[in-house]
């Protein structure tokens, strides 16, 4: 390929709406623009990069036995409605209506289709099944952001297991939780196997592969010293035990004019957070509830969905607050509360002597004994963990770390071959249900991820596996007619020998040539120009490391071989 032939609109500036670096770089870069928010054309550099990436997903997939196909991406809305998904994924579905009327939807995921194409399975002799693709998914994110990272269309590849009983899914589980970590080091893409939660996507166990970056915006509670990781949705800690005293016999009543946070209650009323009842109140499915935490802990509202099952959760607003409590926040609390169902988070199971409103504007209540006072409906673990706070397996302190997303790993159980009615007969001759797993990662936001961890102020650093070009032969003076005839002449044998090459032949000063060689991220340069020719040599740079060597021209091949040698 040539250079002068290629469309590689490099910026010298960065896009001022930009401030993730692979969305600044791979825009500076030549390799996306963006149409509309969260919908990004990939041109011809990033086209190279993404078939890659999908050969080394394709190449691992291939490797566990599953087996690849294709299905529409815009789907009858009927078959979401039949597994309930058009209430769970709802709002970021896109919707659509065809000439004769019909309802269709664009595909969020696609475990319905494969669900109903496992239609054709009749006998566990034909289990187990694992069928992945890579097909166009599209999501109505509210605040597409970051360039690749969050967008509204993108390309996932997404696979689906059929198994007859759960130790089987255990196995697919375990295969495709290998394949992925095998995945991210052939794209030198460092991540942490966390537990997670499901979401709307249902199942018990998952598991997400997480990269750590400055501008991921997933936190993951990991422990260094055990390497304990979950997600913040899915993570706890171990919480020092309280010493309550016996309380009081009966809660009583104080005046706290003005009083309107946990920490006036603690600076103005001798009331430390962690005796504290905070008091939220949701709307759960419609469902005005109370959740209390500890006043010092706070809320994960998708611990809060988990524990529920609710779709649509939003906080009260204050004038339901009002009539449903009769006070306003600052002064509410669970206590004599019959009419509304009140779940509780574990971190106040068994405690006395507490703080809470009084549900009078300026009141509020000592001593209370949670199980005494309150009728708590329900308990669950519903606080977010806190950097320092002790692990739950060791007792080290617990960091929080900023990720990215990279793949995520699901046993959905039942949920769909039920929905769907898939049967298959087993030994016995009986008709049972296959179970069920899906594994995902994105394609585009995996390219974006391996920049945010290998880029410098020069720009993109690509690993030799996804670079869209091993080499680039940059004739530093193309107007010399030497020059571009040795350049030419490398070029060839570069290409000849099998290495993936472009040749820099623009009619640019050598200083441009340079910049945007670097910052488009190619891993070697061979700069031919007029003071090596007259030694008889070229100049090899490795852009990771900046170290530049001189070789001969005619042992340009061997030694770029031997560089990129495993």
């Amino acid at each position: 390929m040539r250079w002068s032939q290629m469309h590689i609109p490099t910026l010298r500036e960065d896009p001022a709406d930009a401030g993730a670096p692979s969305h600044r770089l791979l825009v500076r870069a030549g390799y996306i623009r963006q149409l509309h928010a969260g919908h990004y054309s990939l041109l011809p550099l990033a086209v190279r990069v993404r078939a890659k990436v999908i050969d080394i997903i394709r190449e691992e997939m291939n490797r566990i036995g599953a087996q690849e196909l294709l299905v529409p991406t815009m789907h009858p809305k009927e078959i979401w409605e039949r597994s309930g998904r058009t209430e769970t994924m709802g709002e970021v579905m896109f919707t659509l209506t065809d000439h004769k009327g019909g309802e269709n939807v664009l595909a969020v995921t696609n475990e319905e289709i494969f669900t109903v194409l496992a239609q054709e399975l009749n006998s566990h002799k034909q289990l187990p099944q694992s069928w992945y693709q890579f097909q166009t998914k599209f999501r109505d994110e509210a605040r597409p952001r970051a360039g690749l990272l969050r967008v509204r269309e993108f390309t996932m590849k997404d696979s689906y297991s059929f198994d007859l009983e759960p130790a089987g899914l255990d196995v697919s589980f375990d295969k495709h939780r290998t394949a992925y970590l095998d995945i991210f080091a052939r794209l030198s893409l460092p991540v942490i196997p966390v537990e997670a939660s499901s979401g709307a996507m249902g199942g018990k166990d998952s598991t997400e592969f997480m990269s750590p970056s400055d501008f991921g915006e997933d936190l993951v509670a990991h422990c260094p010293a055990c390497n304990y990781a979950a997600n913040v949705e899915k993570a706890t800690s171990r919480l020092d035990e309280v010493a309550d005293g016996p309380g009081l016999g009966v809660p009583e009543r104080f005046d706290t004019p003005g009083v309107r946070t946990i920490e006036d209650l603690v600076t103005g009323y001798d009331a430390p957070a962690n005796r504290q009842i905070k008091t939220l109140v949701y709307v759960l499915d419609g469902k005005l509830t109370l959740v209390l935490m500890r006043g010092d802990h706070a809320l994960n509202d998708q611990k809060l969905a988990d524990a529920t099952g609710a779709v649509e959760i939003r906080p009260a607003h204050p004038d339901e607050i009002k009539e449903a409590l009769g006070a306003l926040p600052g002064s509410l609390g669970a206590v004599g509360v019959t009419n509304l169902p009140v779940l509780a988070d574990e971190a106040l199971r068994g405690r006395r002597d507490m703080v809470t409103g009084a549900n009078t504007d300026d009141f509020h209540l000592r001593g209370v004994d949670v199980a005494r006072d309150i009728s708590v409906g329900a308990w669950a673990d519903l606080r977010e963990v806190a950097a320092g706070e002790p692990c739950i397996r060791c007792g080290e302190p617990l960091e929080i770390v900023p990720t990215i997303e990279a793949g995520h790993i699901f046993k959905l159980g039942y949920k769909f071959t039920k929905a769907f009615g898939i049967t298959v007969l087993d030994a016995s001759g009986e008709r049972v249900h296959p179970i069920m797993g899906c594994y995902g990662i994105g394609v585009e936001r995996v390219m974006a991820a391996v920049v945010e961890r290998h880029h410098d102020d020069r720009g993109i650093v690509w690993p030799v596996a996804v670079a869209p070009f091993t080499v680039v032969v940059t004739v530093a003076q193309s107007e010399d007619a030497e020059s571009a005839k040795v350049g030419g002449a490398v070029y060839e044998q570069l290409a000849a020998a099998g290495v993936e090459v472009i040749i820099d032949d623009r009619a640019e000063r050598a200083g441009v040539k340079f910049r945007d060689a670097e910052l488009t991220g190619i891993p070697f340069r061979v700069t031919v120009g007029k003071r090596g020719l007259a030694d008889g040599t070229v100049e090899v740079t490795t852009r990771a490391t900046g170290e530049t060597v001189k070789v001969a021209i005619g042992d340009v091949v061997a030694h770029l071989r031997d560089a990129l040698a495993p």
